[in-house]
This record gives C-alpha cells, sequence and structure tokens, in this order.
C-alpha cells in the first residue's frame, strides 16, 4: 500500500463522505478496508483512485450496476473497454434526456398555474385559488405520466 489513509482523509480526498465509503464497501465497489489493532479502517492511493472514478460516475448519473460495469471495464475491458463505456454512457444520456423532456413538461404545467393565479389574482386575494382548484381536479394523465396515488 502506497501511504494509509484513514476513512476520514479517504472521504476529504475523494469528496465522498464515510457513510458512502463504507456503503460502497458493502455493496463490493470498493475493497473492504484494511484494519489496524484499533479496528480504523486504512485505505491506499489505489482506493483514493477507484472512489475518486466512482463518485464521478455517480456525479454523470450512473446507477450503481452501470458503475460495476465501468469499473469492470476499466480494470478488463480490453480492445472493447471504449465502446462499452460509450454505450453504456450513451444509455445514461438517453435517460438523462427523457428526464430534461419531462422536467420541460413540467416546468410548462406549473408556469401555466402561475400564469392562471396571476391573472385570476390580478384584483387582489381570492377565496377560490386557481392552482388548489386544478391540483384538487382529477386527471388521467400528467405532463409526465400517470398520476401518483
Amino acid at each position: 500500500m502506497d501511504r494509509e489513509l484513514s476513512i476520514g482523509a479517504l472521504a476529504k480526498r475523494s469528496g465522498a463522505t464515510p457513510p458512502t465509503i463504507r456503503y460502497y464497501e458493502q455493496i463490493g465497489l470498493v475493497r473492504r478496508a484494511e484494519r489496524r489493532d484499533g479496528g480504523h479502517r486504512t485505505y491506499g492511493d489505489a482506493d483514493l483512485q477507484r472512489l475518486t472514478f466512482i463518485r464521478r460516475c455517480r456525479e454523470l448519473g450512473f446507477p450503481i450496476e452501470q458503475v460495476r460495469s465501468l469499473i469492470e471495464l476499466l480494470e478488463n475491458g480490453g480492445d472493447r473497454s471504449c465502446l462499452d463505456a460509450r454505450d453504456l454512457a450513451r444509455q445514461n444520456l438517453n435517460v438523462v434526456r427523457t428526464k430534461l423532456d419531462e422536467l420541460k413538461a413540467l416546468e410548462a404545467d406549473l408556469a401555466k398555474l402561475v400564469s392562471d393565479c396571476d391573472a385570476a389574482c390580478a384584483s387582489g386575494p381570492s377565496p377560490n385559488c386557481v392552482i388548489l382548484e386544478d391540483l384538487a381536479q382529477t386527471r388521467q394523465k400528467s405532463c409526465c405520466g400517470p398520476k401518483a396515488a
């Protein structure tokens, strides 16, 4: 091991929190830490690099299973690793674009509610709130799919 880092030092240097590091250990994304006599975890530079890679993947919205796949490609990818990584990134990009479309529709719905309220309340407060009335109406489908029960 190049150097011993405590979980706190690893957290500070990687940008992850100690509970997140322990969780990643638990699910096998990072190796189980070595233990000192007092039971304190110790990590090395390889752990810092792995954790930094994972954190960056998570910042980009990759789900845990895709992070696992990307780690596998990083460590054992061979000739196809770049193409496989691109395919995973493309899948994630499609998910992000779908979420953006849903958020744009949500934005339009909320903007309409605010606009309707501005128009209805132009002369001052009213006992009949157009936003509350709209929210109370039963609809089959909202901007982003079926309404939750």
